[in-house]
This record gives structure tokens, sequence and C-alpha cells, in this order.
């Protein structure tokens, strides 16, 4: 997916080496980034820069939203963005579908004190071990929820469907209205071309459709982007921009816990180089 670069960490030993029904699930203790989980060979966290993703993937979508109380986790087995979400105390019920049972195995295990695994027992969260785009499409009454995460890997293998055209309108369906989605974007520098079609789909779907990024050193090209959607309160669409505006702020205790987000943050996350904007179209 990025011919001709490569990144690399120090390791000091493996501690997990293992194929589940999906997918090569490794774990390595590395020389300076802490534990760092790999899925088929393409590094997913470090405990040293992973809460910059699941902050940012998570916060966005929910503080641009007036009052979040039902969200759908697609993905996230590794518990980061469970343990973002249950911050916040007006979300009340957590759905959270996960396809690779190993992964949260695996994450309860080597990485409980960096993702707060221990989340997966609070009482408003509903985890089912299965197919995120099958419980959308088959499972999920329509505006069920107020916001829905997609925590996925990147578009291949088990991934794949999370970026296709059917998931999205499944989630569109599954979104109370007024409600968000956010999806793990993928990269500019690597691919705008598909950033720029799921895109351009969103937008025959939902009233908002926006990119924002966030910097990570251990993904490629240090930099990961994210899908932010809006869907319709009603027949008369806004007139204006509004995702990239916070609804919301985080209260002390909140912003307390919190280590890359903030309103400015929020805000800055959706200007874009020009060679981005122009492909785009913002």
């Amino acid at each position: 997916m990025w011919p001709g670069q490569r990144f690399s960490l120090k390791v000091k030993e493996e501690l997990v080496n293992k194929q589940s029904a999906f997918q090569k699930i490794q774990v390595f203790n590395t020389e300076t980034y802490g534990r760092m989980l790999v899925l088929d060979g393409v590094i997913q966290l470090t405990e040293r820069d992973e809460f910059s993703y699941q902050e940012m993937l998570t916060h966005v979508p929910l503080f641009a939203h007036a009052k979040p109380s039902r969200v759908l986790i697609v993905g996230g087995g590794d518990g980061g963005i469970l343990r973002e979400v249950l911050k916040h105390p007006c979300v009340e019920h957590v759905t959270m579908v996960e396809i690779d049972g190993g992964v949260i195995d695996v994450a309860k295990e080597y990485f409980r004190d960096s993702t707060c695994t221990h989340n997966f027992s609070d009482t408003r969260l509903k985890l089912i071990v299965g197919d995120g785009a099958a419980f959308l499409k088959d499972e999920c009454p329509p505006n069920s929820f107020d916001i829905v995460l997609v925590d996925s890997s990147d578009p291949v293998g088990p991934a794949s469907v999370l970026f296709e055209n059917s998931f999205y309108k499944s989630i569109h369906r599954s979104l109370a209205p007024g409600g968000i989605m956010c999806n793990q974007g993928e990269c500019l520098w690597l691919h705008l071309d598909l950033i720029n079609d799921v895109l351009t789909f969103s937008k025959t779907l939902f009233e908002e459709s926006r990119y924002f990024y966030t910097t990570v050193p251990t993904y490629p090209s240090g930099q990961i982007g994210f899908i932010l959607n809006r869907k319709s309160n009603g027949p008369k669409r806004l007139e204006i921009a509004t995702l990239h505006k916070p609804a919301r702020v985080p209260e002390i205790d909140l912003s307390s816990k919190l280590r890359y987000y903030t309103p400015t943050v929020h805000a800055a996350a959706f200007v874009l180089p020009k060679f981005a904007e122009t492909k785009l179209g913002i």
C-alpha cells in the first residue's frame, strides 16, 4: 500500500506471534515506543503514540455532536476507542462489534495499562464478536445511534468491506437524524485518490462530509486522516459547515484525561495543505 518506503522500530523481544481466523497478530516490546501491536505486518498502535489516533477518531465526532448518548464502534479490538468514548458522561450505551476476538484477547493481556482494556467490563458496553458490516446491514434498526465510529485497519483483508459504498449506506441508515459517523480515512500522502472516492460518495448520502487528520509517528508518512459525515436532521439542509466546530467543549474532569485533543486542535485538524484541498474540493 506504500511502495518504496518502510518504517522500522528497534525491537527488544517478540511477545506474541499467532494466526487468528482473519489475520496474523503480533506484539513486540520495542526499545523506545513501548509495546507495539502489529496485524498482518502493519503497525496498528504503540504505547508511546496511540493516544493521538484514539482521541481524534473519538472526540472530534463526539464533541461535534450536541449530546451523543448512543455510540457504535466497529472494530477497535485493542480497546483504545472504547476507552475514549466512555470518558463522555453523556454516553449511555455503547455497542462494539469487533470481527476478530483474537485481537481483543491479546489487547487484554498485553495492553491492559495503555489501552485500559478493563473498560470491556463497563456496564454501558454491549460487546459483539462478529462482522460489523453484516451487523449494520442485517441486525441494526434504523436511527439506532447518535455516533458511529469505524476503527478499521487498511482497506485490505478483513477491513476492505469497511471502505465500500454499501457499508456507508448501512451506516447512514443506522444513524439518528443529526447523527455523525467517523471512519479511519487513510493518509493524504499515500491514498489521496481513495480518500477522494470515499468523500465523493459520502457527499451523495450525508448533509456534510469532511476530512481531517492527526499525526502518528509510527503510521506510514506519520499522518492519518478520518472521514467525518453528518446525517441531515430533516429536509432543510444546513447552509454552513459545522463539523469543524465543537458543539461542546470538554469539562475540566474530561479535559484532564486528554493528551492530544483540544477544541483548538479540533478546528485546526480540518485545515488541509493546498494539494489535498484542491484534490478533495474542500
